[in-house]
C-alpha cells in the first residue's frame, strides 16, 4: 500500500513538473509581449516623474488591441485618467485638425497645394510673404521663423525693466520655463479685459481680447522670412496661414470644417475649447502660467499663440482622447475609409504621408511630422508629436498605428525626462517591430 502510494506522488509531481513545464514554454504572442514592455515603460516613467498620467491606445488598420489608462491627472494623486479624459494635443493639431481639413479640401478640388498665401488672403497681397505656396507651408520650407511670442506684446513693466530675469529675486520671484517673472507685470488695456465685451475674443477663463490685437500679429507674421525659403524650418507661423487660407477660401472656421469630419467619423471626444463639449473635470490640466494667465492651465489651451486666437488655431488648439485618435488613425491607415464611408480620397492621403523632399535631406510629410529612418522610424513611418508631451504614429506598410497621450508639461513645461529617455520612441519601436 505504501508503496502504491510512493508511485501515486511521483507520478503527480511529475506530471505536474510537464505541466509547468508546457505553460512555461507557451509562446507570448506579439501582442501580450507589447503590453508587458508599455507597463514596464510606464510603471518607470511614474516613478521618475516624465508626467503625471497617460493613455496610450496601439492599434492596427482593423482594430484597437491595447487600451489602457495610466497614473493621475497631476502630482497630488486625487484623480485616476480614465478613458473619457481628454488631453491638450498641441502641435498634434497641426495634423488632425489644419492638415485634415486641407486634405479635405484638396480631394474635393477646393484647395490646391500651389496655391499662394497672397493670392488666398488679401491681408497678405503686396507683402513680403504673398508668394509663399500652401506646399511650402505644410512641409515648413516657407522660410518663415520658428514662432513669435505675440502674446508678450500685451504685457509691460511701469518702468519698463524686461519681463523676464534669469536670475531670481525678489522682483523676480516665479520660474517660468527656465527664467523668472516680474512681479510688476501689468497688461496693456487696450487690448486685453478681465470682464467680457463684446466682440471681443475670450482668450482664458478670465481674460478677453480685442480683436485689433490681431493687426499687428498678421503684420508680424506677413515680414517672418527670415530664413531661407526651400529649408525646412519648422514653423508654427506655416500652420497659422493654412488655418487664414482654408477660412478665406472656404468662408468658414476652422474648428467647424474639423468637426464636420470628426462627426462624419462618430467621435465626440475631440475638438477645440474643450469646456463647451465636455466636463472641467474629464480635461487633463498642463502648465501652471507664472506668465501670461497666472494660473493652472486646464480647459484652456496651452499655447499662447492658439490662446490669443481664441483656442482655435492651426498651430494648436485641439483636445482629444486616445480613442478618438484611434479612430482617425484607422481611416487614414484604411486609405481613407472608416465604416463604409469614404472620409478622405486615398490618393491625397498617400500625397501627405510621402516624403516628397525626402531627395533633398527633407523628412517631412504634408503637415505629418516624418523622421529619417533610423533605430525607431522606418522610412513611410508617419504621424506627429505634441508640445505637451503627445505623440502619434501610424506604419502604412504593417497598418500599425501607437498613440500616447501625456500631460508632460503639468506642473512645468522644464520637465523632459521622457524626451530625454526616448521613451514615445522606444515604444513605437516594440510595437512597430
Amino acid at each position: 500500500m505504501k508503496r502504491s502510494l510512493l508511485l501515486i506522488a511521483v507520478f503527480l509531481i511529475s506530471f505536474s513538473s510537464v505541466q509547468a513545464q508546457n505553460l512555461n514554454s507557451k509562446p507570448v504572442n506579439a501582442v501580450e509581449k507589447s503590453e508587458v514592455y508599455i507597463d514596464s515603460m510606464m510603471t518607470n516613467a511614474l516613478e521618475k516623474g516624465f508626467f503625471p498620467g497617460a493613455q496610450i491606445i496601439v492599434g492596427n488598420k482593423d482594430a484597437v488591441v491595447i487600451s489602457k489608462n495610466y497614473g493621475f491627472h497631476d502630482y497630488s494623486k486625487k484623480q485616476a485618467v480614465k478613458s473619457d479624459d481628454v488631453f491638450d494635443l498641441a502641435s498634434m493639431s497641426k495634423v488632425l485638425g489644419a492638415t485634415l481639413v486641407t486634405m479635405r479640401l484638396v480631394g474635393e478640388g477646393k484647395m490646391n497645394l500651389k496655391d499662394k498665401v497672397g493670392d488666398v488672403v488679401p491681408i497678405y497681397k503686396n507683402t513680403p510673404i504673398a508668394d509663399l505656396t500652401l506646399f511650402e507651408l505644410l512641409t515648413h520650407t516657407s522660410g518663415l521663423k520658428a514662432s513669435i511670442t505675440f502674446y508678450q506684446d500685451l504685457l509691460s513693466t511701469p518702468d519698463g525693466s524686461p519681463l523676464l530675469s534669469k536670475d531670481k529675486s525678489a522682483v523676480y520671484p516665479d520660474l517660468f520655463d527656465t527664467m523668472y517673472v516680474s512681479k510688476n507685470i501689468v497688461y496693456d488695456a487696450n487690448y486685453l479685459s478681465f470682464t467680457p465685451k463684446e466682440n471681443w475674443v475670450q482668450v482664458y477663463k478670465n481674460m478677453w481680447l480685442n480683436q485689433e490685437f490681431y493687426n499687428s500679429v498678421y503684420k508680424q507674421i506677413s515680414v517672418a522670412n527670415t530664413n531661407v525659403r526651400g529649408k525646412y524650418v519648422y514653423s508654427d507661423l506655416n500652420l497659422i496661414l493654412v488655418k487664414q487660407m482654408i477660412e478665406a477660401k472656404t468662408g468658414s472656421k476652422l474648428d467647424q470644417l474639423a468637426k464636420e469630419i470628426y462627426s462624419e467619423l462618430g467621435i465626440s471626444k475631440i475638438g477645440y475649447n474643450p469646456l463647451k463639449w465636455t466636463s472641467n473635470e474629464n480635461v487633463m490640466p498642463t502648465e501652471l502660467d507664472n506668465f501670461f494667465r497666472k494660473d493652472t492651465i486646464k480647459g484652456y489651451v496651452h499655447d499662447e499663440a492658439a490662446a490669443i486666437f481664441g483656442g482655435v488655431s492651426g498651430n494648436a488648439g485641439l483636445f482629444a482622447n486616445a480613442q478618438s485618435i484611434s479612430v482617425i488613425c484607422q481611416m487614414l491607415l484604411n486609405n481613407g475609409k472608416y465604416n463604409g464611408k469614404q472620409i478622405l480620397k486615398a490618393n491625397v492621403i498617400k500625397e501627405f504621408r510621402d516624403s516628397p523632399l525626402a531627395k533633398e535631406g527633407i523628412y517631412r510629410g504634408l503637415g505629418f511630422d516624418k523622421r529619417k529612418p533610423d533605430e525607431f522610424f522606418k522610412a513611410n513611418d508617419f504621424g506627429h508629436t505634441g508640445f505637451t508631451g503627445t505623440f502619434f504614429f501610424m506604419n502604412p506598410d504593417n497598418n500599425r498605428f501607437l498613440i500616447i497621450l501625456t500631460n508632460r508639461v503639468n506642473p512645468t513645461r522644464t520637465n523632459r525626462l521622457m524626451y530625454k529617455d526616448d521613451f514615445s520612441a522606444k515604444i513605437w519601436k516594440q510595437i512597430n517591430n
